[in-house]
Parts: C-alpha cells; sequence; structure tokens
C-alpha cells in the first residue's frame, strides 16, 4: 500500500448478524458473553448489543422456515464473525463456559493459529453463525 494513500476507514462500527430466531441469539451474546443491549427496532425486529467496544445488530429473519442457511463455502458473504479475547487464559474460560451451553456447539477448542502463539477457538451459536475468538499472542 501507498504512504500517499489516506486511511479511509477507523475500525468495525459494528457487524450485523440475520437471525432465525432473535432471543436465542440475543441470549447467546448477553447471557454467554456478557454483551449488553443498547437499542432495538421493535417492529424490524432487531437488537443491538455491545461489548462496549463492538456492537453486535442481529435481525430477526422474515421467515425461518424458507430462509436459507448460510452455507460458508457455498455462498458469498460473511464466513464468520471473529471477537478478539484478552489473552489465552480468557479463551480457555471462554471455552469451558461455551462448551457447557446447549444452543452452542464448538467446531474445535482453543488451538494455535497457523503454528503461531496466537491461539483461536471456533464455535457455532444460535442460528448456525460461526463465530470465532482469537487471542492475540501475548507479549
Amino acid at each position: 500500500m501507498s504512504d500517499s494513500l489516506l486511511k479511509m476507514t477507523d475500525g468495525i462500527h459494528h457487524a450485523g448478524l440475520t437471525v432465525p430466531d432473535l432471543g436465542d441469539a440475543q441470549r447467546f451474546f448477553v447471557d454467554g458473553l456478557g454483551f449488553h443491549q443498547v437499542g432495538e427496532i421493535e417492529e424490524y425486529p432487531a437488537v443491538f448489543l455491545s461489548d462496549g467496544t463492538v456492537m453486535i445488530t442481529l435481525w430477526a429473519a422474515e421467515d425461518p422456515n424458507t430462509a436459507r442457511p448460510f452455507d460458508r463455502r457455498g455462498t458469498i458473504g460473511l464466513h464468520h464473525l471473529a471477537l478478539r479475547v484478552s489473552g489465552n487464559t480468557s479463551l480457555v474460560e471462554l471455552h469451558e463456559r461455551l462448551q457447557d451451553r446447549d444452543d452452542v456447539s464448538v467446531e474445535f477448542p482453543p488451538e494455535a493459529l497457523g503454528g503461531g502463539p496466537t491461539r483461536h477457538m471456533m464455535c457455532l451459536i444460535p442460528g448456525d453463525i460461526r463465530v470465532e475468538f482469537i487471542a492475540p499472542a501475548e507479549a
């Protein structure tokens, strides 16, 4: 990238996810990850959740029975959402918390990312949305 180009963005403001059951997805983020609700549009319906750094917008699918589930290898769009955790200890604690939840399927437990010091894990949350949790290498 050229040094003469001005940076046009400043991080992620929010990620929007369409979910089959708004309540189930909201409970995952609030009860499972400690997010809090910062807004709502009842007539859409949608809720806005934040962990103080990132905002997640959850939109209810119009008809979950006819909605096509996401196919990460065959659909253009969001492959997964990746959220940062403070370190490996937090990642291990989160794994322990999430593996005990009935609404989460852990795809793989904490492991090295690409053989380096950064560690990550992946799971499916309500609505079968893939969420990755990443613990950057500790200095």
